[in-house]
């Protein structure tokens, strides 16, 4: 009976150590390619709790056939999903995976197809530079890589969902189990900067503990090569109003004499940052410390800055860091969205009636994410602004000379896990069973991931295992998913689920 165990345990070892992963991703990629396209064609703009809760139920679904449990932890907004499947080893490690099952809202006019929401199949015409439309009847013929797959979601967060299904499905077909208890957190409403999320971690503590924390989001190296990430910044976010008269009015009659919020508007931002880019907020940058370890660290990272230049379509980047890689590591601000009158075939010679800016803080662990908010509003007072929270009555119109109205969302701050520590060092040897391409390992991510109250609250060192391609266009138009990146995450994924840990 000991030499049959042995034989047993032999066995599962050699499976183990024996995986053909490229051969096993092709096949169950292709086979959840139907999958994939079953899911991203599910609205899931989190506005619209209908369309959210029939992502619930699939998602829901989908693993409840794979053999996890599944748990709704309710919050003042939308639910968010837990599953769990425990390993038969006894006294195994939790590792708890997360990724989103929402995307941004979307501007159909804006998109080269019919519906964002209605994925299609495109290559790139070599001669022309464009992505032209292609049948998916194409997909059950050879597959080239650099095919992509248009739709909302595509890349940001759904593909990384299906990759993790396909990784399911190839590793049961071998027989092979998880080593660990595997919990997998599927948020509903990071697009809309998860403001429940923080909630659930007092109210099911037990349920989320963890010893790892493996987040399947954002855009893998510009490379494509494997890429793991240590961290994320923090963001927070401003709204500004500045106002003019009750309503717009006439430019002739009233120019030089009405104050134009556009204006006032502008130059206030404007004072904001220098010309090369670096913020001009007294206290914006305490505590960012960047050692000559770090700076080597990150010349290390292959980016090629000019093709990037040339491929966005600047000459000369802003000043902050002396490269791309260096830039991440300072909080920044950012005005996302501008409006005051009109423009184009709607413009009027008016004198708006109110300016309003949008403007976004990315932090990072140094900086506190309410402590950049307050810097701002200081700023803004210096500047001779009375800062009100509501639209100015007629008696403070009166009274005060420069009025602006600012409101801020609920912020989140930015983690860090050691690169080389024990964790980075498991993981860069459980995706080297994948691929014998160079593992790109990141200090942290430009974006942020509503994850730093799981990281100080549970006690749980974070990172991010990015598998989309970068240029795919997440948060903008056109959104999409390289297909190499798929099926190279498909093998990412089978990496950290047979591996012991």
């Amino acid at each position: 009976m000991r030499k049959l165990l042995l034989f047993v345990l032999i066995s599962q070892i050699s499976i183990a150590q024996n995986i053909q992963y490229d051969e096993l991703a092709d096949k169950f990629g292709k086979q959840h390619l139907s999958t994939l396209l079953e899911y991203i064609s599910i609205p899931c703009d989190a506005n619209f709790k209908e369309d959210i809760m029939r992502n619930y139920a699939w998602v829901e679904g989908q693993f409840a056939k794979r053999g996890f449990e599944t748990k709704k932890l309710e919050t003042s907004t939308l639910p968010v999903l837990l599953l769990e499947k425990k390993s038969k080893k006894p006294n195994s490690k939790t590792i708890l995976f997360y990724y989103h099952s929402d995307g941004q809202p979307v501007v159909p006019k804006d998109w080269s197809q019919a519906d964002p929401f209605v994925p299609v199949l495109k290559k790139k015409n070599l001669q022309t530079d464009i992505w032209e439309e292609i049948p998916m009847e194409s997909l059950k013929k050879e597959i080239d890589p650099e095919w992509r797959i248009f739709a909302r979601a595509s890349a940001d967060d759904k593909g990384p969902g299906v990759m993790l299904m396909a990784a399911l499905d190839a590793l049961a077909s071998q027989n092979i189990e998880t080593s660990y208890n595997l919990k997998i957190l599927v948020d509903f409403e990071e697009e809309k900067g998860s403001v429940s999320l923080p909630s659930i971690i007092d109210k099911y503590k037990t349920d989320l503990t963890s010893d790892l924390l493996l987040i399947f989001d954002g855009p893998a190296h510009a490379s494509n090569l494997p890429t793991l990430t240590f961290g994320a910044r923090g963001i927070a976010t401003v709204t500004l109003t500045t106002y003019g008269a009750y309503t717009p009015q006439h430019s002739g009659h009233y120019g030089n004499y009405l104050p134009n919020p556009a204006l006032k508007m502008a130059q206030l931002l404007a004072s904001m940052k220098s010309e090369t880019g670096k913020v001009l907020i007294p206290g914006f940058y305490d505590g960012v410390v960047l050692d000559k370890k770090t700076k080597d660290k990150l010349k290390e990272v292959p980016d090629d800055l000019l093709a990037l230049n040339k491929k966005l379509g600047f000459k000369k980047p802003d000043n902050v860091g002396d490269t791309y890689q260096e830039s991440l590591i300072y909080p920044s601000l950012n005005i996302r969205g501008l409006k005051s009158g009109e423009v184009g075939a709607l413009a009027a010679t008016i004198i708006p009636d109110k300016a309003v800016a949008e403007i976004d803080i990315r932090t990072v662990e140094a900086t506190d994410p309410a402590k950049l908010v307050k810097n701002v509003k200081d700023f803004i007072v210096s500047k001779g602004y009375t800062i009100l929270e509501n639209d100015p009555t007629p008696e403070e119109r009166e009274k005060y000379e420069k009025i602006i109205k600012l409101s801020s969302r609920p912020a989140y701050g930015a983690f860090n896990t050691d690169m080389n520590g024990e964790i980075g060092l498991w993981l860069e040897k459980a995706l080297s069973k994948t691929t014998t391409k160079k593992i790109i390992k990141l200090p942290g991510m430009g974006g942020s991931v509503p994850i730093s109250p799981f990281v100080t609250k549970l006690g749980v060192k974070a990172v991010i295992v990015p598998t989309v391609n970068a240029d795919n266009n997440q948060h903008s138009a056109n959104e999409n998913l390289r297909l190499g990146n798929y099926f190279d995450g498909i093998k990412t994924m089978m990496g950290l689920l047979s591996s012991e840990f």
